[in-house]
């Protein structure tokens, strides 16, 4: 594991295959960590570069008592792709990842990017008042905002360890494999509550539908039946991109919001078959 320290002072924990070819960054989903890509790492094309990293507050970087807004993490790997110095590389975000990439195409634009593949995040997670009954539905909305606002308190308050394992297990769809839950329930728990309720708040209260339209790099976008983030989410997701493809795994092959963890083969043939596509002609 290499570390980082930003322009602001926080450790971050990344690792780097060195590998060759195009670099694939991936970033990791609220409360978890580069962990959750255990099976990608290698599990792709074999001698394939790939970066991941624990967004601030998360796995083994730092905890420090500022910066948890989306903006900031995205200018964390922004600092993290001019320290390795990719000028060129493909994106994979999952979860709050993708809001994470979104913020960055939005502030620094998609000059860097190659191919992007956005995994399960819907574009507004909170469903506000001024937002129609039919927009609350396409954008995926999780939560109204009061049950953001008890979440929060939930998970700040001292029955916050069960909160968070009740959260996770509601990721889960039917029976999971109890080997993946018990990881990734292990896993949140490396976030404490001073990094993950207002990085959480700040991340629900987010609205990308706007930036959608504006990505204009070949994108995959990929969502899973039994995950508790709705298909149609994502089906909203890829139709705003332009050119867009889509990709649902069916609850047979995946039956959560983890697909790569639950079926990393499937998950993995997916994003290698899109990572190695040519460009269109004239791109």
């Amino acid at each position: 594991m290499k570390e980082l320290i930003t322009t602001d002072g926080a450790r971050l924990a990344y690792q780097d295959t060195g590998g060759d070819g195009v670099p694939l960054v991936m970033l990791h989903g609220w409360g978890q960590t580069q962990a959750m890509f255990r099976h990608q790492i290698e599990g792709l094309a074999p001698g394939r570069r790939v970066v991941t990293v624990d967004l601030r507050g998360h796995g083994k970087s730092g905890k420090p008592h500022h910066g948890y807004r989306i903006a900031r993490l995205s200018r964390d790997v922004l600092e993290l792709v001019d320290h390795l110095g990719l000028d060129r590389f493909d994106a994979l975000g999952w979860s709050m990842g993708v809001s994470v990439w979104w913020s960055f195409i939005d502030q620094y634009g998609t000059g860097r990017i190659r191919r992007f593949v956005a995994v399960d995040q819907p574009p507004a997670v909170a469903a506000v008042p001024w937002m129609t009954e039919r927009e609350q539905r396409d954008s995926g909305a999780i939560f109204d905002v009061s049950g953001l606002l008890y979440l929060g308190a939930a998970l700040a308050g001292p029955e916050g360890d069960t909160v968070r394992a009740d959260f996770v297990r509601g990721m889960f769809s039917g029976e999971p494999d109890p080997e993946v839950l018990a990881f990734v329930t292990e896993e949140i728990r490396s976030t404490p509550a001073h990094a993950a309720v207002p990085l959480l708040f700040d991340h629900c209260a987010q609205d990308w539908r706007d930036v959608l339209p504006r990505i204009d790099v070949p994108t995959l976008v990929i969502g899973c039946e039994g995950s508790h983030v709705h298909p149609d989410s994502q089906r909203f997701v890829a139709e705003r991109i332009p050119g867009a493809l889509l990709h649902l795994f069916p609850s047979d092959v995946a039956n959560s919001h983890f697909p790569f963890l639950e079926n990393p083969p499937a998950f993995n043939a997916v994003v290698e078959k899109f990572l190695a596509e040519e460009p269109p002609r004239g791109a």
